[in-house]
């Protein structure tokens, strides 16, 4: 029985404590080495990352609601994109008919000029809405004193129709330098479809932003009330966000276009590159 208690020859109490001790760390060991996160387990990524997808031999589809490439260093939507397709589709959604007369047209059939009384963005802001344009379109603008944060003093207009670069300075001889078009015209809607709409769409119409554009003022006055198959914008690089703009514009008021104006903007959005990619 004494030799029970020696631990001098090896087979005492401390070398059996010893040999458990070692066999309960193996176990410990193998149970870490199972329970280890493989290389598809999320938690096996650095804290925050999510770990790499398997190879399905397919390509990766793109982010909802793009097709092909995303957006390009200026920021500007590649062909094949959601804004050329939406264009495109939505151009086949428009009648085709021939202009209808111009009998009854004047700019009083589309309410009081920039009035901040409509239901578009912008309205009953309490400011009018050329200045809600020149605010939107010019850069490094300085607000007139006393105007409550509306009136555009001065400011620079990068002018996508012309892509020049105009001082603007607010003035009985030098506002007319920029001037706000109707992207679809006032009168090219009225032999359109206009004649048609209630008096407050129509001044929805002369004042949605997405109908109006700050350009320079001889630009302006030279299109006129053209419409694409007459008139495009000297600056090639902006055409397909022009005619995507009509597009849209006459989508939401229910207008028409005429055949010769389809087949312009459907020329112009089929000849789209990365650098003039159309955005509605």
């Amino acid at each position: 029985m004494r030799a029970l208690f020696r631990d001098g020859d090896g087979t005492g109490p401390r070398r059996r404590s010893r040999g458990a001790l070692l066999a309960v760390l193996l176990v410990i060991g193998l149970i870490c080495l199972l329970s280890r996160p493989g290389p598809d387990d999320p938690a096996a990524s650095p804290a925050g990352l999510s770990p790499a997808p398997r190879s399905t031999g397919r390509a990766a589809p793109s982010p909802a609601g793009t097709a092909g490439a995303g957006p390009t260093a200026s920021g500007e939507q590649p062909p094949g994109g959601p804004a050329g397709a939406q264009a495109v589709a939505l151009l086949a959604t428009l009648p085709t008919k021939g202009r209808a007369p111009k009998t009854g047209y004047s700019r009083d059939q589309f309410g009081a000029a920039w009035s901040d009384d409509v239901s578009v963005d912008g309205g009953h802001n309490g400011c009018d809405t050329r200045n809600d344009i020149l605010r939107r379109d010019l850069v490094e603008i300085v607000l007139k004193p006393g105007s409550h944060g509306c009136a555009v003093q001065s400011g620079t207009l990068h002018d996508p129709y012309s892509a020049a670069t105009i001082a603007f300075v607010r003035g009985a001889t030098t506002s007319a330098d920029v001037q706000i078009d109707h992207v679809v015209a006032l009168s090219d809607a009225w032999q359109k479809g206009a004649q048609q709409l209630t008096a407050q769409q129509r001044a929805d119409f002369a004042n949605d932003p997405v109908n109006l554009q700050a350009v320079a003022g001889p630009v302006n006055q030279a299109k006129g009330a053209g419409d694409a198959a007459t008139w495009l914008p000297p600056n090639k690089a902006y055409r397909c966000s022009y005619v995507s703009r009509q597009v849209a514009v006459k989508a939401k008021y229910a207008l028409w276009v005429t055949p010769a104006e389809r087949e312009a903007i459907a020329t112009v959005l089929a000849g789209c590159d990365a650098a003039s990619a159309p955005a509605t």
